[in-house]
């Protein structure tokens, strides 16, 4: 943003100074060719003056050292032409009388002949070099006896316009450094709120959920409209802190205060076994399994709470030893229910960043969710690597997996799919991990893998 602002302004500034400085180069030139087009006039006026005489007595001749004096000393060529259009005294003697004949005095010598005063011409520009021809008409008793034409160079003149022109070039850029040296300091002060802005904005959803204070905006100069916007968004970020806070702070003290009358009522039901007729003993057997369901659920969602308020407090953990101690405790669970538990580990000695205890919480989680939907006679698998600053840990699953549309819900809270409605758990499991995955600063990505089942796949950092 603040690179387009500046380029607006740089933009706008450009604008001003050259529509500006364009007019005002035109009107110099403008006013230096009138300058030059009025002396050159006022001499051609005062030669046709002096020709009347000598014109009306057929003694033309009597001018010439006057004329011959004008163009040494100024340089510029005096022809007078007779009432017929022809040549009678030069400056330059005979040779020049025959540039009559060139176009670019023949033209404003016929008009001069028909009565008409003589015109500037087009404007003087430096990279033109006509010269400037006027022709002055020699009135006697008010009828047009002869023309004098002047033929003056422009070179000194166009020269003088051009230092003009580089000077104010030269004061244009200057005008247009001084306006960036001011525009660019003020853009950053405007935008300075705005970057604090974007950047509290940015890691508000972070701070906000790992419990940390979300960064504040502040005092941090510019207008006072974006210092109120600044304000406002402190506000707004420390009520949203407080409020995920207190949603924690609930439901971790719920699970608390619901677990111990959940064990007594789990106490109570297992004393009334053999206590109750016949046909309560399935309903019975449901309010037991009922509990433990319930119990179940308290226990990932104080695991989900944990997780929420880890914050960015993460420990090193050995990777493959930790795999090693939850994949001998599983195996037994596997013999169990006849699924092999394989490990296929590679990556001696690395440590990954985690929260406490989080790496055995992943894999409780992901463990117990694939040996739910394996069938007896299958394999899950454990496999982990390296790359780099990487490690990868997956379990792969031989169960019915999920469908496609399925995957990026699986990590939403209490999400189920339609097809495992009739499979025990609470939907959290996915969701601790997802959590844990973040928490520490990698990825969870789940995919369906060639032969079925569910791949489960983690990419942490090496601590």
């Amino acid at each position: 943003m603040r690179v387009r602002l500046q380029g607006i302004v740089v933009t706008l500034v450009a604008l001003l100074v050259f529509g500006l400085g364009i007019p005002l180069a035109l009107s110099i030139a403008g006013s230096l060719q009138q300058q030059f087009f009025l002396d050159r006039l006022t001499d051609a006026s005062r030669f046709a003056s002096l020709a009347q005489r000598p014109l009306l007595d057929d003694q033309a001749s009597l001018l010439e050292p006057e004329l011959r004096r004008y163009t040494e000393v100024y340089g510029v060529t005096v022809v007078v032409v007779d009432q017929d259009g022809e040549p009678v005294l030069s400056s330059s003697g005979g040779a020049a009388a025959g540039s009559i004949d060139r176009a670019s005095i023949r033209t404003p010598v016929n008009q001069a002949l028909a009565g008409r005063a003589p015109e500037p011409g087009p404007m003087l520009l430096p990279w033109t070099d006509d010269p400037l021809v006027l022709a002055e008409p020699i009135l006697i008793d008010g009828e047009v006896r002869g023309v004098v034409v002047t033929e003056s160079s422009t070179g000194h003149v166009r020269t003088l316009l051009l230092w003009r022109w580089l000077v104010l070039a030269a004061g244009a850029v200057v005008a247009f450094g001084l306006a960036l040296l001011v525009a660019i300091p003020v853009v950053r002060w405007t935008l300075r709120p705005v970057r604090r802005l974007d950047e509290a904005t940015g890691a508000l959803v972070a701070s906000v959920v790992s419990g940390r204070d979300a960064v504040k905006v502040g005092e941090s100069g510019g207008p006072p409209e974006l210092r109120k916007l600044g304000r406002s968004f402190d506000r707004m970020a420390e009520s949203v802190s407080e409020t995920l806070a207190a949603q924690r702070a609930f439901v971790a003290d719920a699970s608390h205060q619901l677990r111990n009358p959940l064990t007594a009522l789990k106490i109570r039901l297992g004393n009334l076994t053999g206590e109750v007729a016949d046909e309560a003993a399935a309903d019975l057997e449901a309010a037991r399994v009922d509990a433990k369901r319930l119990n179940e659920i308290l226990d990932e969602l104080l695991s989900m709470a944990r997780a929420e308020a880890a914050g960015g407090e993460l420990v090193s953990e050995d990777l493959a030893e930790v795999v090693a101690d939850r994949v001998a405790d599983w195996s037994v669970v596997g013999a169990a229910r006849e699924v092999t538990l394989e490990s296929e580990v590679d990556v001696a000695g690395a440590r990954v960043l985690v929260p406490p205890r989080g790496l055995e919480v992943v894999l409780d989680a992901l463990l117990d969710n694939a040996f739910k939907f394996t069938a007896s006679g299958t394999v899950v698998r454990v496999s982990a690597q390296r790359t780099g600053q990487r490690v990868t840990l997956a379990v792969r699953d031989h169960g019915p997996g999920l469908r496609k549309d399925e995957l990026e819900r699986a990590v939403d809270r209490f999400w189920r799919s339609s097809t495992h409605q009739n499979v025990p758990g609470s939907g959290l499991g996915l969701a601790i991990v997802h959590e844990i995955v973040r928490h520490s600063g990698g990825q969870l990505r789940l995919s369906l893998p060639d032969g079925g089942g569910l791949r489960i796949e983690l990419e942490l950092p090496v601590g």
